[in-house]
């Protein structure tokens, strides 16, 4: 997860499309149960405040561990620069937090 996702100021879209995999067998996270949900805390770097918790929805019936996300409900109405995203499985009550983080670059719009 190494590439910066660019993004704009105030915008909603793109949506993105995440494969979740395990590190060791490097196989897709089996999504699918329905009490299974993937969210998104974000926030600046070098903050310790999560300013938006985004949703991502299942892009098929999960079971090949990918999901998509937008930025709706204002998740970058925020100032130009940095940010990072934790993504959180959710099975049932049970969290799984992916280790690495999703990095986003926020530039001023014109």
């Amino acid at each position: 997860m190494a590439d910066v996702i660019r993004v704009v100021k105030g915008d909603e879209l793109p949506t993105v499309t995440l494969t979740l995999t395990d590190d060791v067998t490097g196989s897709a996270i089996d999504l699918s149960a329905g009490t299974t949900s993937v969210s998104i805390k974000f926030r600046a770097v070098g903050s310790t405040t999560v300013s938006s918790t985004i949703t991502c929805t299942k892009s098929t019936d999960g079971s090949d561990g990918k999901v998509n996300f937008n930025f709706s409900s204002g998740v970058l109405d925020v100032d130009e620069g940095m940010y990072e995203g934790e993504i959180i499985i959710n099975k049932n009550g049970s969290l799984q937090t992916v280790y690495d983080l999703l990095k986003f670059r926020v530039r001023a719009s014109f």
